[in-house]
């Protein structure tokens, strides 16, 4: 009985550790994904442009394809990579945070050259789409160029998120930026298939609402999506170029080069002295995401040229040799 009773105990005792565990790995996905809170907008805000020209009974199918593609990118490619590069070779993480802050500037820059009638766009292979005329082939290219965008940004928030851990044994790393893909892969095609079928839900509220009120929300539901889509395309930019100036600005103060980091600091701790004190903290974080967010549409304008005239050609080449 007194075996039976240690052996009860002992399965408490590891019960309790696995508890615990599983408690840190959530609380720690959960806080490096937030740092990470800019691509992921941006992914969601990207993505519903890949269901334009589908039937409404087809979307829901393509996005879930898409979230496939999406948890295979991270799960599959982008985290034996990143935990490969944490355990042999962590000097490597803050350039390669750098490259993808620079090229979050570079995207964000971009979509502010081109509201504002600079440059012309860098669609993929409008002119392709076109002369498709099979719905299968169309769906399947579209899902294609979903996922392949899917990837860079996957790969920066991974790496974003990987460098948040705190450092731990290989396995802990290992359950933590699989929670961080899974989690972020499930709120950002959550919050597209909801957006993409938000105006469907309002058509059939106006149509077939019982209540005055249900059919007014319908008709608003219906109105106010597009509006809804264009801010949130607004915000998603907004967050890349204060997430990308800033990965920038921190992976500099790593090098050895804190000037810019300390001046940013300074201006925001000055600012927020002149604010009440209750909402000091909230405003030197406002100010420096703002100055953070300056710096990366700067530096974005600097490499829009480079993109377009150098980068995107090279790339469309590759990938239109890669699907001949």
């Amino acid at each position: 009985m007194s075996g039976l009773l240690a052996l009860v105990d002992d399965v408490a005792a590891i019960a309790k550790v696995a508890a615990a565990s599983l408690d840190d790995v959530i609380g720690q996905a959960a806080k490096a994904g937030s740092k990470a809170a800019g691509a992921v907008i941006d992914d969601a805000a990207v993505t519903p442009k890949y269901l334009h020209g589908f039937k409404a009974e087809r979307e829901l199918p393509v996005i879930w394809r898409i979230t496939k593609g999406s948890l295979r990118n991270k799960l599959v490619y982008l985290l034996p990579a990143g935990l490969l590069l944490a355990n042999f070779a962590p000097w490597a993480i803050p350039p390669l945070l750098m490259l993808g802050g620079a090229y979050l500037c570079f995207e964000g820059a971009e979509k502010v050259a081109h509201a504002l009638g600079w440059g012309h766009g860098h669609e993929d292979y409008p002119d392709k789409e076109k002369v498709v005329e099979d719905p299968a082939l169309l769906e399947e290219k579209k899902a294609a160029g979903a996922i392949k965008t899917d990837f860079i940004l996957s790969a920066e928030i991974m790496t974003i998120a990987l460098a948040a851990i705190p450092q731990s044994n290989f396995w802990m790393e290992a359950a933590t930026l699989a929670a961080v893909a899974i989690m972020i892969t499930v709120v950002v095609y959550g919050a597209v298939a909801l957006i993409v079928k938000m105006d469907d839900l309002g058509l059939l509220m106006a149509e077939q609402g019982r209540f005055a009120m249900t059919r007014s929300v319908g008709r608003a539901l219906v109105r106010g999506m597009p509006g809804f889509l264009k801010l949130l395309t607004i915000v998603g930019t907004a967050a890349m170029l204060w997430v990308g100036g800033s990965i920038i600005i921190h992976g500099l103060e790593q090098m050895g080069f804190a000037a810019p980091y300390e001046w940013i600091h300074h201006i925001a701790v000055s600012v927020a002295h002149a604010a009440p004190e209750r909402i000091m903290g909230a405003v030197e974080w406002t100010t420096t995401a703002a100055i953070d967010g300056v710096f990366g549409l700067l530096l974005g304008l600097l490499l829009v040229p480079v993109g377009e005239k150098i980068i995107t050609p090279i790339w469309r080449k590759v990938f239109h040799k890669a699907a001949l």
